[in-house]
């Protein structure tokens, strides 16, 4: 069964037509299919709407949120109801065109465990574009996963990804990498992008403030996420390492200058040096400090998930334990 999650926020005029089109397609390639929705906290008939197609279409299935907790609630409460061996994220404003789906099911049954949509025509306006194309070069750079559109909101992958992967935040648009980063394999396909036919778009400029933050936070967590003291621990080594020197350096030139009489001697509380190195040694072990504390926190808490992923296993004998502890 193929489960597709729609995100829905204020969608009452495309929401009949995005349930017809996702049944024409799929019933044309004898696909079965469940459609949950998700009502983020809508002020117009969008839950109506979806109570009506619930009732007359068993494959639908709605939730509704008590107020708007934003896309990636939205997508994680989706995923914890779906029954279907595949899950496809789509919004829900036509923009994603449902005749992709047999593509993406065709790539997943090539071996893939995430397919990763690619507008290779985006009909969005320059001011999107552009800011788009950057962010998904350093998303690309930074993390070592090679797509052209990261921020695609039409994605699907197997059930057992969302099982690994938590989502919070806006952390949605990261699925790929951070599938990539538990050792999924990851491709893309070029999708049709159609121009917006209702509505308006839900994202502004600080859209992209907030995706360069979540991009530091994704790359901290996919490297260091249970290494911390690597990260934290190394800068605040190199800090107390200068700062260390500094200090070693001033406290040399103290002393030659006064076992040589013939030096006059110049003092050393006066130089900006010594501020630079105490401020340096001080910096450090703060970092060093954060470090150990960030280790004590994931040695309590981080153990709650695997370190690992597993993409199969032989038959399980009645003397060995179906699962390995990670600990």
């Amino acid at each position: 069964m193929l489960s597709i999650v729609i995100p829905v926020l204020n969608e009452e005029e495309s929401l009949l037509e995005l349930h017809r089109q996702i049944v024409d397609v799929c019933q044309s390639n004898a696909i079965n299919v469940e459609m949950i929705f998700i009502d983020d906290g809508s002020n117009d008939s969008s839950w109506q709407i979806i109570c009506d197609l619930a009732e007359k279409d068993q494959r639908v299935f709605g939730i509704r949120f008590r107020r708007n907790f934003g896309k990636a609630a939205a997508l994680t409460a989706g995923m914890n109801a779906v029954r279907g061996d595949y899950i496809m994220m789509m919004d829900a404003d036509l923009q994603d065109d449902p005749a992709e789906i047999p593509n993406f099911l065709a790539k997943i049954d090539e071996g893939y465990d995430v397919v990763n949509g690619w507008k290779e025509r985006r009909l969005d306006p320059w001011h999107k574009v552009y800011p788009s194309k950057v962010f998904n070069w350093m998303v690309s750079s930074l993390n070592g996963l090679k797509l052209h559109d990261h921020n695609c909101g039409i994605k699907m992958f197997r059930a057992e990804v969302p099982r690994e992967v938590r989502l919070y935040g806006e952390m949605h648009r990261f699925i790929a990498v951070l599938a990539h980063s538990r050792g999924f394999k990851v491709t893309e396909v070029p999708v049709h992008h159609r121009p917006r036919q209702f509505g308006y778009s839900k994202y502004g400029i600080k859209r992209f403030l907030r995706g360069f933050l979540d991009l530091l936070t994704v790359k901290f967590l996919t490297s260091f996420g249970q290494r911390p003291q690597h990260m934290l621990g190394g800068i605040g080594l190199l800090f107390f390492s200068l700062g260390t020197l500094g200090l070693v350096y001033l406290g040399l030139l103290w002393a030659f200058m006064n076992l040589i009489p013939i030096i006059e001697p110049s003092p050393i509380g006066g130089r900006p040096l010594l501020l630079y190195s105490v401020a340096s040694l001080l910096l450090g072990a703060q970092g060093l400090s954060l470090g150990m504390l960030a280790e004590l926190i994931v040695a309590n808490t981080g153990r709650e998930r695997d370190t690992y992923s597993v993409t199969e296993r032989t038959s399980v004998s009645d003397d060995r334990p179906e699962t390995v502890s990670s600990s």
